[in-house]
C-alpha cells in the first residue's frame, strides 16, 4: 500500500499544455511507429501543435517525475440519434519503460472524467483484432464490443 501512495504522489495526470509539446510530440511518433508508420518528430510536434492551439482535440498525459510516460487523445463528434456530443478515443500510448504501472487505466479514467464533465453520452474506440493488449484492457475498464454493426472506411487515393 505504501508502495501504490509513494507511486501516486510522483504521478500527475493532467490536461496537456503547449509546454509539453517536445515529450508529447516523441510519445506521438512512438505512437504512429506503433502502428507501422515511418517516424516523422516535425509532423509529429506540428500535428500535435495544432491539435493543442485549435483546441480540437482533449490530450491528457501522465506524467512521472517530470517525464511524460503516455498520453490519451480524443476528438468530439455528435450523436444525432442521441443529441448528445460523444467521444472518440483515437489515441491511448504508454512508453513502453512506463508500463505495467496502470497507466493505460489511468488515462482511460481522465477520459471517462471528460465525458462526463462535457455532457456527454459517452465514447467509443476501435483497435485492431490483433492489439491484444487493448482487446484485454477496454473491457476490463468497462468497454462493450459492439458487434451490430459494420464498420467502414472510405479513403482519398493519394
Amino acid at each position: 500500500m505504501r508502495t501504490q501512495i509513494l507511486m501516486m504522489m510522483k504521478t500527475n495526470t493532467r490536461k496537456a499544455t503547449i509546454d509539453d509539446l517536445s515529450q508529447l510530440a516523441q510519445l506521438f511518433d512512438e505512437y504512429r511507429m506503433f502502428y507501422h508508420k515511418t517516424s516523422d518528430i516535425s509532423g509529429a510536434e506540428q500535428f500535435i501543435s495544432e491539435r493543442l492551439e485549435n483546441e480540437d482535440s482533449e490530450i491528457f498525459v501522465v506524467e512521472e517525475d517530470g517525464k511524460l510516460g503516455g498520453f490519451v487523445q480524443l476528438y468530439p463528434l455528435f450523436s444525432s440519434t442521441r443529441m448528445k456530443r460523444y467521444w472518440l478515443l483515437n489515441d491511448l500510448y504508454v512508453n513502453s519503460e512506463y508500463r505495467g504501472k496502470g497507466y493505460s487505466k489511468v488515462l482511460i479514467e481522465e477520459a471517462k472524467v471528460l465525458c462526463r464533465t462535457s455532457d456527454s453520452c459517452g465514447m467509443y474506440l476501435e483497435t485492431g483484432k490483433e492489439n491484444m493488449i487493448g482487446n484485454q484492457l477496454y473491457p476490463s475498464v468497462g468497454f462493450k464490443k459492439y458487434d451490430e454493426v459494420n464498420f467502414y472506411e472510405w479513403e482519398i487515393d493519394q
